[in-house]
């Protein structure tokens, strides 16, 4: 996907999503791309159309046209080398949006010499022409694919820069004593010190929290990314069920007064003040009575271990100690969420005791305070850290990189408080200096883009 023989070549795709809409765009880049163009588009009455004179970025109205059968009206930009999307020349063709039309312009393109792009080509051409960095470009398909404010939000974050800047300068400090320790090395002989250890260690002790930060933000902002786990455990017949539908307002799950009536996870997907939550019924907590309810108490404890949010349902008539029974589980399950107790069936109250901190009486039959549930599911996440327009690492990729660069540090700060061979040392921080560069495409192996763009759609 990434030779120099692929990346002559001219490529043409439909960037706009499959199926009939009102308008369609077709793009094109590649050395070929104007030439190919001047071939198929004329003037309205089929009159000849100089592209050598068009202007860049301005709308043209014409005809793509195969010898005398005209195929469509549309309208024609030109974009010229460097200043496109991909940093080549590239033309957009803006047509009706027929399957049928779409699908003739695009095989028109590919019989005049151009071929038909890969997933994500176009991106990759751009990251390739120096048009923006990798990190730009990964947050372009995670734009792409966002569903809600927050996903969206923590995107175009990412493109605008977001932690890459720091990324740069946190790489450049390391890389700078980094230099000075190979400087060493080539002065063995004389026994030289041109990196001061002190200021190195200090050094080493800011990158390593800095990345740390980074690193524990990955959570938070996976979930944002991806939706906010959210499980609903609690005794069988405790309304589990019936909460997931009342939430979602929606029958989702099957009720049944009969306990143990959920064998297997339901999930669905709620958003709340722009942010997605995916929650998941689960099997009810007991002593299993056969094997199948045993698998779904298991896959029950195994959704608390990938949960932010654990939602302990109880009926309002529970004892309180079987309430405690169910925190400890989720304590020891998966310390690092955060538990709200939720007690159900409180219209059997004649008092309905006040809501306060993380517990919280609800009708789930009814959908009475079920709103204000809603709101304790955002209130949650906005105590497990989140912000608007804050810096969060939401990429797997990334953070898999950033651990591998703080393990190297690390090891590093340990060398040289060891007083280690500096030859050691400069290895480690050449080992820290790559895996940060990887994040921004320094350095990095064709493997690894071709595993990014491929993730894109046809036509970006």
């Amino acid at each position: 996907m990434f030779s120099n023989a692929l990346l002559e070549d001219t490529i043409v795709a439909i960037s706009t999503p499959p199926g009939t809409g009102g308008i369609a765009v077709i793009r094109c880049s590649g050395i070929q791309s104007f030439s190919i163009l001047q071939q198929v588009f004329f003037r309205k009455n089929q009159s000849f159309f100089d592209v050598s004179k068009a202007i860049p970025r301005r709308l043209y109205y014409g005809i793509i046209s195969e010898g005398d059968n005209v195929i469509d009206d549309v309208l024609m930009s030109i974009f010229k080398y460097p200043h496109s999307y991909t940093g080549e020349d590239m033309v957009e063709i803006y047509c009706h949006g027929s399957i049928y039309v779409q699908k003739k312009i695009v095989q028109l393109f590919i019989d005049k010499g151009a071929r038909l792009a890969n997933a994500g080509e176009f991106t990759t051409r751009a990251y390739l022409n120096g048009k923006m960095n990798l990190a730009e470009a990964e947050a372009i398909g995670d734009i792409i694919h966002a569903e809600t404010e927050s996903a969206h939000r923590l995107a175009i974050e990412q493109l605008r820069g977001g932690y890459i800047a720091l990324i740069h300068q946190l790489r450049e400090s390391i890389l700078n004593f980094c230099s000075l320790l190979e400087l060493e090395l080539d002065f063995s002989e004389e026994d030289v010190e041109f990196a001061n250890r002190k200021q190195l260690s200090e050094l080493l002790n800011t990158v390593i929290d800095k990345i740390s930060e980074l690193t524990h933000s990955f959570q938070l902002g996976n979930a944002i990314k991806s939706g906010v786990p959210v499980s609903i455990i609690g005794k069988p017949n405790a309304g589990k069920s019936t909460l997931l539908n009342a939430l979602l307002n929606e029958e989702k799950a099957i009720v049944s007064d009969i306990p143990g009536t959920t064998r297997d996870l339901i999930e669905d997907s709620l958003i709340i003040h722009g942010i997605q939550f995916r929650i998941i019924d689960t099997a009810g907590i007991r002593e299993a009575k056969d094997e199948i309810e045993k698998i779904g108490i298991e896959r029950a404890k195994q959704s608390i271990q990938k949960s932010m949010i654990v939602i302990i349902l109880s009926d309002v008539n529970d004892n309180w100690q079987d309430v405690e029974k169910q925190v400890e589980l989720v304590r020891n399950t998966n310390q690092d969420a955060f538990i709200m107790k939720v007690f159900n069936k409180a219209d059997t109250l004649e008092k309905i005791p006040e809501t306060k901190d993380n517990v919280i009486f609800i009708s789930a039959k009814n959908k009475w305070n079920i709103d204000a549930l809603k709101n304790k599911l955002y209130e949650a996440v906005v105590q497990k850290g989140y912000k608007t327009n804050q810096t969060l690492v939401s990429n797997i990729r990334h953070y898999n990189e950033l651990k591998q660069a703080k393990y190297f540090l690390e090891k590093a700060k340990e060398n040289l408080n060891q007083h280690v061979s500096t030859e050691l040392i400069a290895e480690d921080l050449r080992f820290a200096i790559q895996h940060l560069s990887n994040i921004t495409g320094k350095i990095t192996s064709e493997d690894v883009l071709r595993n990014i763009f491929s993730k894109f759609c046809i036509g970006k």
